[in-house]
């Protein structure tokens, strides 16, 4: 029986064994973790990679128990299009990979487009892998070791040379870990929408549409998050000089700034949902944004998309 302060008589133990202790700990820790998502504190997507950055921390670095450990994370974002290299100029991005686990921490990713083709060079947050292979763990277990890709290690660090069919797509990616001398799945998306709009050979901006300073609307779609928030749409466009802003109503009062292509835009205003002006460098196609939010215990940026279409007069 459980005593009102939520422990077990040391007989318990006796009797039972350490596995039931065991088993214990993980129905407290499911009910400590239940409570927390039923307070709505937090969004779902915060509170699952708290629970992964947990379980890595006791673990350690790179490695893992069982595949059932780490739950796997959704990567990409609704709606993205696969973009392939013939769409991009040829040159060197700085871009944003997601990783389907926590337990693969890439902490940069460079891409590189030459000639029709893609790689990127994954700057990973540790050493615990010993290789990857592009496709599933099975397929990884039957491959030769001239298919898998070993890390160029530089100062302690690992580095990873992948080849990309096409971005905004699901890749799958096997890794094997060092420690545990096994492999496991991962799924990856590497990002167009944290390229810059000069990455792009063909894209619809002020000056290849035209447009003339003035007043213009256009429907611009959200995605990311928890899929709870919204925008105003259409959004008021300005046209002045050759650049564009956007007026953006957020369906809440609680963003306190946004940042678009690393510059911080405080609000419009204090009262009422959150209005912002931004730039947009780019139509038709989706970029990345952040937005802080103030509707939890303490402030915490969120990823989300914006796509804008071309824009009409008003």
């Amino acid at each position: 029986m459980i005593t009102a302060g939520g422990t077990l008589p040391p007989v318990f133990f006796e009797v039972f064994g350490m596995k039931a202790k065991l088993i214990l700990t993980a129905v407290l820790a499911a009910m400590i973790l239940g409570g927390c998502s039923r307070g709505e504190t937090q969004p779902a997507e915060q509170t699952t990679l708290q629970t992964e950055q947990t379980t890595e921390s006791a673990q350690g670095e790179g490695t893992e128990t069982e595949k059932q450990t780490v739950a796997p994370v959704e990567v990409g974002y609704e709606g993205m299009v696969p973009v392939y290299a013939d769409e991009l100029a040829d040159g060197e991005y700085a871009i944003n990979a997601d990783s389907s686990s926590s337990m693969f921490n890439i902490e940069n990713c460079v891409l590189t487009v030459d000639g029709g083709k893609m790689t990127a060079v994954l700057e990973m947050g540790g050493t615990g892998y010993e290789c990857l292979f592009p496709g599933t763990s099975e397929q990884a277990e039957k491959a030769s070791d001239g298919e898998k890709i070993l890390p160029n290690e530089q100062n302690g660090v690992h580095f990873f040379t992948l080849p990309l069919e096409a971005l905004d797509k699901e890749m799958p990616c096997a890794a094997f870990s060092k420690k545990k001398q096994q492999w496991y799945d991962r799924t990856l998306v590497f990002r167009a929408d944290s390229l810059p709009a000069t990455a792009f050979k063909d894209i619809q901006t002020v000056e290849t549409l035209g447009l003339a300073d003035g007043e213009y609307t256009a429907e611009v779609t959200l995605s990311g998050g928890s899929g709870r928030a919204g925008v105003q749409t259409p959004a008021n466009i300005t046209v002045t000089g050759g650049k564009a802003l956007a007026r953006i109503e957020w369906s809440s009062s609680n963003y306190d700034y946004m940042i678009v292509d690393d510059e911080k835009y405080l609000p419009l205003n204090t009262d009422g949902n959150s209005v912002f002006e931004i730039p947009v460098s780019v139509f038709g196609r989706p970029f990345a944004v952040k937005a802080d939010t103030t509707a939890m215990s303490k402030p915490y940026e969120i990823d989300y998309t914006l796509k804008f279409e071309v824009p009409v007069k008003s």
